[in-house]
């Protein structure tokens, strides 16, 4: 099949259909990033090409260099054979408007912390300038912890992680961005580096996923870090660590924003005195919580 593709296949356009057929022949699983087999062909090939990938009509019936046809059937051939999710393929992932360098050392981002961010946790923050410290904990590509300085720019924003190479990805992205007078990395098992500090604001989108779905993981989430990933047999292991060491780091009036996925009925029913607010995002309002200083157990 690749010897025809090479020698038949002569546009973007004829390149596009055959990848578009090898993803869906394979039952690839879209969930880095686009959810289809064409929103992710139009997206490998547009970067690999070093086009812009919103003109796609002005060039998808240019014709191909044989260097280049290559290229993209490398590219197919990686994606089909060994599952690896597109953001590894390119080394980039976006949230919002926003770029991070991403390889096989941290997840690909994906947080809906990231749309609250934007509106700079309007309207449960009145004033963003007088946000002088937060945290994100489990940092992992620094992604939240980059949006976060963005967001409150007098914040001074501690970004932890337990692991050290995603320590060195998220370094790469805090410089990628200047951010490096703003944003400090921390090496630390959640608060145990920081038990000294007080934050106006706590961020974390930590391993959440339980035990019965880390098992049914499809293949492309495997090539994520597990330590990442999981959080024990209701997915709930650090966010009830974090809850318990909250109170002690939040200044009076601190918020705590945590993204937990499909846990709300686990969380609810074990804490079910807590007042969580439960915040808006683009996919519900199930998956973000907010509490505030006074509200923590």
């Amino acid at each position: 099949m690749l010897e025809q593709a090479r020698t038949e296949l002569l546009t973007l356009r004829d390149l596009l259909r055959f990848a578009v057929s090898r993803f869906n022949e394979a039952g690839l699983f879209f969930g880095h990033g686009s959810d289809n087999a064409w929103d992710e062909a139009v997206y490998l090939f547009m970067h690999a090409l070093h086009l812009p990938a919103d003109r796609l009509e002005a060039f998808i019936d240019a014709r191909l260099t044989s260097g280049e046809r290559e290229a993209l059937l490398n590219i197919i051939e990686r994606r089909v054979n060994d599952r690896i999710p597109a953001a590894y393929i390119t080394q980039e992932a976006w949230l919002g408007e926003h770029r991070f360098h991403v390889d096989e050392r941290v997840i690909v981002p994906r947080s809906f912390i990231a749309e609250l961010l934007e509106e700079q946790l309007t309207p449960w923050l009145d004033d963003p300038y007088a946000v002088t410290s937060a945290v994100d904990l489990c940092t992992g590509s620094g992604c939240l912890a980059i949006l976060t300085a963005l967001a409150f720019p007098n914040a001074q924003v501690d970004a932890i992680d337990l692991s050290t190479d995603a320590l060195d990805v998220a370094r790469q992205n805090i410089a990628d961005y200047g951010l490096e007078s703003q944003v400090r990395l921390v090496h630390s098992d959640l608060f145990a580096k920081v038990a000294d500090q007080r934050y106006d604001l706590i961020i974390s989108n930590p391993p959440y996923v339980n035990a019965a779905s880390m098992a049914e993981l499809p293949a492309e989430y495997r090539c994520e870090p597990e330590m990442a990933l999981a959080g024990g047999d209701d997915g709930l292991d650090l966010v009830r660590i974090m809850l318990v060491q909250a109170k002690t780091l939040l200044k009076p009036g601190g918020l705590m924003v945590v993204e937990i996925g499909h846990n709300r009925d686990v969380l609810e029913a074990a804490y079910p005195d807590t007042p969580f607010t439960w915040l808006e995002t683009s996919a519900g309002n199930e998956f973000v919580f907010l509490l505030r200083q006074d509200e923590l157990p």
